[in-house]
């Protein structure tokens, strides 16, 4: 499981290195059949917020599989599919544990030069730094909100 936040930065050319620790997740959650075929590669995707996620390649044919069944006609659905698939592309580590964060990616998640990996359990976050200080220190409402929301979960 991906968890803790990790703090790098990404150079001009959209490279940014990939935590040691999630690469060492990403390699023992890989099942075995696919571990050949997929190594250090993942898909890199819009998030329904201002950053991008990460998912281990076995994860995100889930999701694929998922929305596959769901109603092409439902407009939620359409939206869903524009957000997270339309914007997935295929990213491999080189050898120094870098990816190249796509042009267009780093656009819509206003990344520049600090940047913030989030784990968020089966899931990787890459935020610009400031976004993810906004979003973790935002406004007390929303997060009575939350609480409010897991309070319910009984969590």
């Amino acid at each position: 499981m991906f968890r803790g936040l990790h703090e790098h930065t990404i150079d001009s050319k959209g490279r940014t290195s990939f935590p040691l620790r999630f690469r060492e997740i990403l390699g023992e959650i890989t099942q075995p059949a696919t571990a050949a075929e997929s190594g250090d590669k993942f898909i890199l995707t819009t998030g329904i917020d201002r950053c991008l996620v990460a998912y281990p390649l076995d994860v995100w044919r889930e999701f694929e599989e998922r929305l596959a069944g769901l109603s092409q006609f439902d407009p939620a659905v359409v939206q869903l599919k524009r957000i997270y698939v339309a914007g997935a592309t295929e990213c491999v580590l080189d050898k120094h544990g870098r990816l190249m964060v796509p042009p267009m990616l780093r656009e819509y998640a206003g990344l520049q030069k600090d940047v913030v990996w989030a784990g968020m359990v089966n899931t990787i976050e890459l935020w610009a730094k400031e976004l993810w200080s906004q979003q973790i220190f935002g406004n007390g409402a929303e997060r009575q909100k939350i609480a409010k929301a897991l309070s319910e979960l009984g969590l």
